[in-house]
């Protein structure tokens, strides 16, 4: 191991560490990079390569490599804890959202006795809201709005017949 990329730590630093590890909150993931940093800390007088470090935990040496140039060179919180990846943008978007809830709390197309998920997204695609949608996004941003229109609760009396009437009356 070259001196450029010799990690000493300080007693505060090292305390830290200990503690993230004892108290067991945090991430398995960030407990193994703070493992890795204080078996390649050298201020104790330890001597580790890469290799048996990655052995003792486990772990890729590339990764024991990684996590202590992070450290090195950003610091002890970039080589804990990972950056937020951007990811996709979020295929609905809120004026997305409130169409398709005004679509499922509308009533549903002629010939249907109620709204189900695949028709909604064949709907809202149809329409032009949105290029594509799969009934499983439907459904999370229905749950997420507490809307289940395939569950209409209905109540009908039918034509009261003079049975129906008389048993009324007699019941009152």
């Amino acid at each position: 191991m070259s001196k450029h990329r010799t990690l000493f730590l300080t007693d505060d630093q090292r305390q830290h560490l200990e503690n993230l590890i004892r108290k067991g909150n945090a991430a398995a993931r960030t407990q193994t990079r703070a493992r890795i940093l204080l078996h390649t800390d050298r201020s104790q007088g330890q001597r580790r390569l890469d290799k048996e470090v990655a052995l003792a935990l486990r772990v890729n040496p590339a990764t024991v490599v990684r996590t202590r140039k992070a450290c090195l060179e950003a610091g002890m919180d970039a080589a804990l804890y990972e950056k937020t990846r951007p990811g996709a943008p979020p295929k609905i978007t809120g004026d997305i959202e409130a169409k398709l809830v005004t679509l499922a709390c509308s009533e549903p197309p002629l010939g249907r006795g109620r709204w189900t998920l695949r028709l909604l997204a064949d709907k809202m695609v149809e329409l032009g809201y949105i290029d594509s949608l799969s009934n499983v996004a439907v459904h999370e941003r229905l749950k997420k709005n507490e809307l289940k229109p395939w569950r209409v609760k209905t109540w009908c009396i039918g034509k009261p017949s003079g049975r129906y009437v008389a048993k009324s009356i007699t019941l009152a």
